[in-house]
């Protein structure tokens, strides 16, 4: 069975964070970068290191005495398909249930705002 990027865990999600700002990295620079925000200790983050292993998302290199990881899709791919996965299971696969939730909350901003004006002129542009 095929694992899909939408099933990384939150503690999972940082770990690919710190990855893909800088790769390859052991997993002791991971745990460094991590502590900034949070204390992490090496066990649980070597943990999540092989969860992802597994779940295809990082790969690794033996080099000397250390392993070297480095993630396997990129950052905005990642985001898209849980995006849509999200907008799928929550909103049965459209987007204007989930703005109107935002602008319902008033957590749109006007930087939103425009941005979704542009992306929705951007599109009417390209399927005219």
């Amino acid at each position: 069975m095929e694992q899909k990027m939408t099933d990384i865990s939150k503690a999972e999600f940082e770990v690919l964070e710190v990855l893909w700002q800088t790769y390859p990295a052991a997993a002791s620079d991971i745990v460094l970068r991590l502590n900034e925000k949070k204390t992490w200790h090496e066990k649980t983050v070597k943990t999540l290191l092989n969860r992802l292993v597994k779940k295809q998302a990082v790969s690794f290199i033996k080099e000397q005495r250390r392993y070297l990881y480095s993630p396997l899709f990129a950052r905005e791919d990642y985001t898209t398909e849980a995006s849509q996965s999200l907008i799928e299971r929550l909103f049965s696969g459209k987007v204007s249930p989930l703005v109107a939730g935002f602008a319902k909350n008033k957590s749109l901003q006007k930087e939103d705002v425009e941005a979704l004006k542009s992306l929705i002129d951007q599109w009417e542009n390209e399927h005219d």
